[in-house]
């Protein structure tokens, strides 16, 4: 999207409607439950849209000085061919050397979009 509202701007509208006019009217718990379901989607989708492309870039560098190898192509053919690269060595029983720190901190990348205030406990 080009003009304004951005991408991250309607997520934040969308989702300050639903937390501010939506939920404090839903009497129905099943449904309160879905309305909180979808707030917290749109969390999500606003962490990605800012950080995504950013955090999958330090995942590639991560795995690739793992794993000893450059790739090419778009972002996330590049996080695909790694983590299939990866899993293969683990599959076969060869894990690179560091690899459980390596996906530690890949963890973290994927929560701070994820879930950021696990990080924070």
């Amino acid at each position: 999207m080009q003009d304004r509202p951005t991408t991250t701007e309607l997520a934040d509208a969308v989702r300050g409607f639903l937390e501010s006019e939506v939920l404090p009217a839903l009497q129905d718990p099943r449904l309160r439950f879905r309305a909180l379901v979808a707030v917290n989607a749109l969390g999500i989708l606003r962490r990605d849209l800012e950080m995504g492309a950013q955090l999958a870039a330090q995942e590639v560098e991560l795995l690739e000085s793992l794993l000893g190898m450059d790739t090419a192509g778009t972002l996330e053919e590049r996080v695909q061919a790694l983590n299939a690269e990866l899993s293969k060595r683990i599959r076969q029983g060869e894990p690179p050397s560091g690899t459980l720190e390596v996906l530690r901190r890949i963890a973290d990348l994927k929560l701070k979009i994820s879930s950021p205030r696990f990080l924070t406990r």
